[in-house]
């Protein structure tokens, strides 16, 4: 396949080569005539373990050109990766002078080209980037039309300085954004050589897990470190706690936990976050980190709060009261919480909970209710059919497929559903439906 590549620093210099070792035949392009040079002279324009091997053979068989112009590289070619820099400006923002730039002149080579072609968009672009603007910008300065003369794709890379070919043949996964089906079957046979799968999404899907990708990897350093700051103070072993937390898969290192919802609660989550700021705090250690997740939790718990008082509506019936499914426990439930802050703005409420029968709690859980939130006893029902007949907002706390099946064949089309923990099969309800997050 005959490929362009825009942008020849670590990514597009990475993929430049590693797609002309594959066989193609691949015309990089870039403003910086140094970096051109050098690969045409066989020489890596970054440093890079095994680029300068790379480099030289596949400069030597002959797939490699190199251009300063975007219109002989579009002209000549049937797919363009676009790998410019996309760095911060001094207010935190995205710096996108480069990739406006390069696409509008795109657009002006698309303008004269007669056959179809794909843009292949790999620099990290904020979310509704391409949508938005790139793909006006490409119509506007061609005078075509994209999912017709040509296709606008997003491709987030997941290259590493320092092992770059490494990750690029062996990939977590490739994740292609597409404005439509068509360049399919080209990236389809593009990477069948690589061990992973290619998972196909819409764009600004594939440009928004590109950004969380790397502040997850960023979020793990801090954990990290603010785990060894904390266990310093202590005088224990940071990297023996590290390497204990990372031998549990099935929590620690896995995907449990890793899918959005409601404010987490419980027993348990709470009262160690504070134990461990208070520790903090008495050694004076700085854990900013850790300190925000109780704020954070808060937040979310107020983005339910809002989303129902601006419904205007009085009467809310609560299906679930303790902190998760499967389980009567009420204390710091995050449910209980929305409850109390309700009844305080002048709410009427109805709680159903299958788990939870006040007259048979019993220990820390009975004593919780007794000294907390005593007069949450008079607000439960067990007439489950009652509150969602006489409730204007249903806010849907705990998972279960029995209460989801009644709550999809009794919803009115007046009422308004509140989604808290991502119900199946919601596009049967009647009722207007929120999510907590999400559509």
């Amino acid at each position: 396949m005959d490929i362009s590549v825009f942008g020849l620093g670590y990514v597009g210099a990475v993929s430049l080569a590693c797609l002309a070792k594959e066989g193609h035949n691949v015309t990089g392009v870039d403003i910086d005539k140094t970096k051109l040079e050098l690969i045409q002279s066989g020489k890596s324009p970054v440093i890079e373990t095994g680029m300068p091997e790379l480099v030289q053979e596949v400069v030597a068989s002959g797939r490699v050109k190199l251009s300063e112009s975007t219109q002989d590289a579009v002209s000549q070619t049937q797919l363009s990766f676009v790998c410019v820099g996309t760095p911060s400006q001094s207010n935190g923002n995205q710096d996108q002078t480069a990739v406006l730039r390069l696409t509008e002149q795109l657009g002006e080579a698309l303008k004269s080209k007669t056959d179809h072609h794909i843009i292949v968009f790999r620099s990290t672009l904020l979310p509704g980037t391409v949508i938005n603007i790139l793909i006006p910008l490409l119509e506007k300065f061609s005078g075509k039309s994209n999912g017709i003369d040509f296709d606008v794709c997003f491709q987030p890379e997941f290259l590493r300085e320092g092992s770059s070919i490494k990750d690029y043949y062996k990939p977590p996964f490739t994740v292609v954004g597409l404005s439509s089906d068509k360049p399919k079957a080209v990236f389809d046979k593009l990477f069948s050589g690589l061990p992973a799968e290619i998972i196909y999404t819409d764009i600004a899907t594939a440009e928004t897990m590109k950004y969380f990708c790397n502040i997850f990897h960023a979020l793990k350093i801090t954990f990290a470190n603010e785990v060894a700051r904390l266990c310093e103070s202590i005088q224990v072993d940071p990297h023996a706690v590290m390497n204990l937390i990372c031998k549990d898969k099935q929590l620690n290192i896995s995907s449990a936990y890793m899918k959005p919802g409601f404010s987490f609660g419980g027993s348990c989550l709470p009262k160690d976050l504070r134990a461990i700021n208070y520790i903090a705090k008495q050694n004076d250690v700085d854990i900013p980190m850790l300190r925000g997740v109780l704020p954070s939790n808060r937040a979310h718990l107020d983005c339910a709060l809002q989303k129902i008082t601006q419904t205007g509506l009085k009467k809310i019936g609560f299906v679930g009261l303790s902190f998760k499914s499967g389980t009567d426990d009420l204390r710091e439930s995050p449910l209980v919480d929305l409850a109390e802050k309700l009844i305080g703005k002048g709410f009427s409420l109805k709680i159903y909970d299958p788990e939870v029968n006040i007259s048979k709690l019993i220990g820390a859980n009975k004593y919780f209710i007794e000294t907390s939130i005593p007069h949450i006893g008079s607000l439960m029902t067990t007439d489950y059919e009652n509150l969602l007949s006489t409730s204007e907002i249903i806010v849907v706390g705990i998972s279960d497929p029995h209460l989801t099946t009644t709550l999809i064949e009794s919803s009115r089309k007046e009422q308004i559903i509140l989604d808290l923990v991502n119900m199946k099969e919601r596009d049967k309800l009647r009722a207007t439906y929120i999510g907590m997050c999400w559509k």
